[in-house]
């Protein structure tokens, strides 16, 4: 414990002393670790919303005796991705259906051309809800490719500056060279320290995110298997 807050310490005392390009380098990064985090928490957060309220749509979807029955539950529900798309379907339905009714024909629900229309419909509306909720993935991603890079940058600043050193002292000597490298060092492992948890919270809310459009998809397929089981379609 002692020897890990003496490489902390260390490490601190070095960007406080360091070279202007060192401090500039640690405090960009400083600026995306606190932007990851942010939206690391603030998705996780929202991921785990979204879970519950699958789970309560679907339950009160599966226990609706009908279609009629799961609209008017679904229009007393909270607004969320699930109810928009269920509402979004049953809407267009309700605008397709008269016309194929005044069509003159028996069968009283959709035409094929109608019914492709309507899966059309909500690929769009599970679509918008996907950009929607995947908006902020883009930059974890960004800060996961980024930071190393401006680690390295730091790096080669910071070995520049140590050989600047060594010509100006006019020695080689360890004790010339180790500071500056040590300091340049250290802004690699800002970028690491900034770049991992990033990489790793992208991959695993990204999984979450097409979780969340197979949700979407499983709803829209039980609104057609609604309307099909109840001889609308």
């Amino acid at each position: 414990m002692q020897h890990s807050g003496s490489e902390f310490s260390s490490a601190w005392q070095m960007i406080a002393h360091g070279t202007p390009s060192t401090k500039i380098v640690m405090a960009v990064l400083a600026i995306l670790s606190l932007v990851s985090w942010t939206l690391i928490v603030r998705k996780a957060v929202q991921f785990r919303r979204l879970h519950r309220e699958a789970d309560q749509f679907l339950d009160r979807i599966e226990s609706a005796g009908s279609l009629d029955e799961a609209y008017s539950w679904v229009r007393g529900m909270g607004e969320s991705p699930f109810t928009r798309l269920f509402k979004r379907g049953a809407a267009f339905f309700g605008e397709l259906r008269p016309g194929a009714a005044r069509a003159g024909s028996e069968v009283r629900g959709l035409s094929p051309a109608q019914l492709e229309v309507l899966r059309i419909v909500l690929e769009k509306e599970e679509g918008e809800e996907r950009d929607e909720l995947a908006s902020g993935l883009n930059w974890l991603a960004i800060i996961a490719s980024v930071a190393p890079l401006l680690g390295l940058l730091g790096t080669v600043l910071g070995v520049m500056n140590s050989f600047l050193s060594v010509a100006g002292a006019g020695s080689s000597s360890i004790t010339v060279v180790a500071p500056g490298v040590a300091e340049a060092l250290v802004a690699t492992a800002g970028g690491l320290v900034v770049a991992i948890p990033a990489a790793m919270a992208y991959n695993y809310l990204l999984g979450r995110l097409n979780r969340f459009s197979a949700e979407l998809e499983g709803i829209s397929s039980e609104l057609i298997g609604a309307l099909a089981r109840e001889g609308r379609i």
